[in-house]
């Protein structure tokens, strides 16, 4: 559709959008509902055999209210801190001369001795360094998706703050162990496999920490 536009228009705007649509942007679009809340099964029928016991929605003494069911709420402490730094130098040299010097009698005498001295340098420094440090801390109260055979469960949800100057939204999914969950269904975001956090904000304190697309377009041609 872009390469149309920009063939029947023939503008730097056409290509300025062309641009700026690159296939890493649609590749990291979700699903609207991929990280909704995900609501409990239905209770089934009790089943008319006439026993006291039914092993349907049963839950041992020892277990608690801990969530452990589709549908249940899991608190996930965020505690994310990563740092990471690397540096790395490197210098090389080399020098080498050579000089003859020509006989004071006979045929070569003409040849003075600064003719045929040679020399040469070579030298080389390099050193870079680089470091990231990123935090994230907080809260958030997500719902068991599936149960796994094996005791593991997916958890997925999402938080929306919405302020007088923007949106802030924060989502989370991630698989679980049943033992890692504390009495108070909490569990800490370190001890969650497969972990996705995204936490975006929109508003106009979001545009304003944003390049705009023009200059967006001229950052990706320009050669410095």
């Amino acid at each position: 559709m872009l390469h149309r536009i920009c063939k029947r228009e023939g503008n730097w705007v056409a290509l300025a959008l062309m641009a700026l649509a690159s296939p890493a942007t649609a590749k990291d679009k979700l699903p609207p509902d991929a990280f909704a809340a995900t609501a409990p099964a239905p209770l089934p029928e009790p089943a008319a055999n006439g026993a006291i016991f039914q092993s349907d929605g049963y839950t041992p003494l020892t277990s608690g209210n801990r969530a452990g069911a589709v549908g249940d709420i899991v608190t996930i402490q965020l505690v994310e801190r990563m740092s990471a730094s690397k540096s790395n130098s490197a210098s090389t040299g080399r020098n080498g001369s050579i000089g003859v010097t020509p006989p004071v009698t006979g045929p070569l005498d003409l040849f003075s001795p600064t003719d045929i001295n040679m020399g040469g340098d070579q030298s080389f420094k390099g050193k870079g360094e680089a470091a990231q440090t990123s935090s994230l801390n907080g809260e958030i109260s997500v719902t068991i998706a599936a149960v796994y055979p094996n005791g593991t469960m997916l958890v997925r949800g999402e938080k929306t703050l919405t302020l007088n100057r923007g949106d802030d939204r924060i989502q989370f999914s991630g698989i679980i162990r049943a033992a890692d969950i504390s009495a108070d269904n909490r569990i800490p975001s370190s001890r969650v496999a497969d972990a996705k956090i995204r936490y975006t904000g929109n508003g106009e304190i979001a545009r304003a920490s944003k390049q705009g697309w023009l200059q967006r377009f001229f950052s990706k041609i320009s050669p410095f």
